[in-house]
């Protein structure tokens, strides 16, 4: 008996154009190796074997209603435009509308190769899928928009990379896959009717108050600038924000080379494939900016006369770094118990920013300590922070109950690289038991729970992780 699963698809039914029928490859031997109840019940999908699900979510069997497909897209890929990339090694097995009413599709990722492969197998290893499955869920319990995990199937099979490796599928649940990219492709092929259908499409499944396509690029900017800031809140570097990472829904997707910073600094890059820091931690701001323009320029081609809207167009994106900022500062606020953003708050925040880079400070836990009176433990020369300290107190006298703010601005606990490279390592070995613990303590963030204190600890200096990886 198939898994039953609510499908209730719209994809598959814009033109053949958007997308290839793909069905999954199978593969040798699916093993589930985690399943997220409380997402599934969610989406309506009701539990049912291990064996059932593993051959579901392994790509063995297509569930009823699914109608696989992988998605045509574009996009700059490190200011680069690439003029054709897709879904290479993910199928979109159809959507649902979970109980709280929100339609989200369901993929599968590492599902074997599409007409979009570009050579390659198709398939994804053991860790990245691990570290998207953490990282996603902890991401979502941080409150910041994302793709979610369902469910991580090992596959039996080996996939090469520098050498022989674990296979697994990923299923992601994710609002849309619709991207900047996807857009780009159609204006970039002059195709303006499958552009309108396209920003047709978008406008109703995610911003229904949207009035034409400036309003959906206005209402794209809104979304980007809150999850932005988010990222910035809590130390997040992505790491490959391309037009063809960059979701029109406002969530975090494509967790390749993606990393939590432990000692802050604003340069700070993980990723082992941006040679040049353009997606550094600081610069994150201005590449969503510039992707913006990106999705503006494709959108203006829907007009007869495209220089009409430009100034419109471009004020709506020229907006985009203030609110960026103003953005930022009020989850910095926050970060240090400020309700209402007042003059001095920017340079106070600033100040601190900036002795925390000098002091090679843990971004997380000095957030943290700031509520616990650790801080000033994670400066290698606290007297800097002494002084700002003093400013800070003065200005903190002015709130009311600013500790309840900090508690619920601040997470006890990020995913932090070395955990996750151990967690790793752990699993390639057949021990899904740091798997399991990361999953259990990440899953309340904010609470200081003393079984979990050691997942506090940055790392020492043979656990830094230096650089992160695409995994494909």
């Amino acid at each position: 008996m198939t898994l039953d699963i609510p499908f209730d698809n719209t994809y598959a039914q814009l033109a053949p154009e958007f997308y290839t029928r793909q069905a999954p490859t199978p593969v040798k031997a699916p093993r589930l190796l985690a399943f997220n109840d409380a997402l599934a019940t969610l989406l309506g999908i009701a539990r049912g074997t291990d064996a059932e699900l593993a051959r579901v979510f392994g790509g063995n069997e297509l569930p009823r209603g699914a109608e696989p497909l992988a998605q045509l897209y574009a996009g700059h890929q490190f200011g680069t435009y690439n003029p054709q990339l897709g879904d290479g090694r993910a199928v979109l097995l159809g959507e649902v509308v979970g109980t709280d009413g929100l339609r989200r599709d369901i993929q599968l990722k590492g599902s074997g190769p599409t007409p979009y492969s570009r050579r390659g197998d198709g398939r994804a290893w053991l860790g990245p899928v691990l570290r998207e499955y953490v990282v996603s869920e902890a991401m979502h319990a941080l409150g910041i928009p994302t793709t979610r995990a369902l469910a991580a199937v090992e596959t039996g099979e080996t996939v090469w990379r520098e050498g022989g490796l674990p296979g697994a599928v990923l299923t992601r649940v994710a609002s849309s896959h619709l991207r900047v990219g996807t857009f780009q492709i159609f204006a970039a092929r002059g195709n303006t009717e499958a552009l309108r259908s396209l920003t047709e499409y978008a406008i109703a499944r995610h911003y229904p108050e949207a009035k034409g396509a400036l309003g959906l690029l206005r209402a794209v900017r809104d979304a980007q600038v809150e999850l932005v800031s988010a990222w910035m809140s809590v130390g997040f570097i992505h790491g490959v924000m391309n037009t063809d990472n960059s979701s029109i829904a406002g969530e975090t997707i494509d967790y390749g080379p993606c990393a939590f910073m432990d000692v802050y600094h604003p340069n700070r890059v993980f990723s082992s494939i941006d040679r040049t820091g353009r997606y550094a931690y600081g610069n994150q701001p201005q590449i969503a900016v510039w992707n913006l323009a990106q999705l503006a320029t494709a959108l203006i081609q829907l007009e007869d006369d495209p220089e009409s809207v430009l100034e419109e167009a471009t004020e709506i994106v020229h907006a985009m770094p203030e609110l960026l900022e103003d953005a930022w500062l009020r989850r910095f606020c926050a970060k240090i118990g400020l309700r209402e953003v007042a003059e001095g708050d920017l340079e106070l925040v600033s100040d601190l920013l900036e002795i925390m880079a000098r002091g090679q400070a843990d971004f997380t836990n000095t957030f943290r300590g700031l509520l616990d009176g650790t801080a000033r433990d994670q400066f290698l020369e606290p007297e800097a922070f002494d002084v700002w300290e003093s400013r800070w107190k003065d200005r903190l006298s002015r709130e009311a109950d600013p500790e309840a703010l900090m508690a619920r601005s601040n997470p006890v606990l990020i995913p932090r690289n070395h955990r996750i490279e151990q967690m790793i390592a752990a699993a390639v070995g057949g021990d899904y038991a740091p798997f399991e613990r990361l999953m259990d303590a990440l899953s309340q963030p904010f609470e200081a729970r003393e079984d979990y204190a050691d997942l506090r600890r940055p790392p020492a200096e043979d656990e830094v992780v230096q650089a992160t990886f695409c995994g494909t």
